[in-house]
């Protein structure tokens, strides 16, 4: 009866890890703070590539409907994401989320103040416009390579993602500098390009959250 009794205690305390184990792995999907980032970058990343192709309308008027997305989604969304990632303990997402905070804040801010001439006359001198929209691009180009090299140890899909990100920070700023709205155009495709693996990574996140199983993320290119 002893050994019996034993192997029930034991096949009871196996089940009861297991259950624990489960309930952790659930709670952790619900508690991911890419539920809410992941798809206010989508939002806002649509509304640029709409931006970029000229879907928008005239130059004059085409910001009018990114800017609100940009601020009071995107902006936010990211900020809200960042400080989930930090309080649950999760670094990597905290500084990705941190880093597309800044991002795309300081985007919103750059296109508000180029058309109410917040540092200087911007709107009516095409070369400082210009010029400041260049840095923008550059400054943000450089900062996303670098996390792109440093998401290399992240499963393959981050990568892909944050390369996508380099590319179209690249043409936009040569269709920029050259004033080639073929290239502007080219650059909507890719921001829609990196707007669906955000798609992907967001099924991922939400499935999960509910009970599904993980979508293929691909293995680190470092340490895969």
């Amino acid at each position: 009866m002893t050994t019996i009794d034993e192997q029930s205690a034991d096949a009871g305390g196996a089940h009861a890890a297991t259950d624990t184990a489960a309930a952790d792995a659930a709670a952790a999907a619900g508690a991911n703070p890419a539920l809410v980032g992941v798809p206010t970058f989508v939002i806002g990343s649509v509304a640029l590539g709409l931006y970029l192709i000229g879907f928008t309308g005239a130059s004059s008027t085409a910001l009018v409907g990114m800017l609100p997305i940009l601020f009071m989604c995107t902006g936010i969304g990211q900020l809200v994401a960042t400080v989930w990632a930090a309080r649950t303990g999760n670094g990597a997402a905290a500084a990705i989320f941190g880093i597309f905070t800044g991002f795309w804040l300081s985007f919103a801010v750059l296109a508000t103040s180029l058309g109410a001439d917040w540092f200087g006359p911007t709107s009516t001198d095409t070369a400082v416009a210009t010029g400041a929209q260049e840095t923008f691009l550059l400054t943000w180009l450089i900062g996303v390579v670098v996390l792109t090299v440093a998401s290399l140890r992240l499963p393959a899909m981050f990568t892909v993602l944050f390369v996508l990100i380099d590319a179209a920070l690249l043409i936009v700023l040569l269709g920029t500098s050259s004033g080639s709205t073929g290239l502007l155009f080219l650059g909507g495709i890719v921001v829609f390009a990196f707007a669906l693996v955000g798609v992907y990574m967001f099924v991922d996140a939400l499935g999960q959250a509910t009970g599904g199983k993980p979508m293929p993320m691909g293995k680190p290119i470092v340490g895969g």
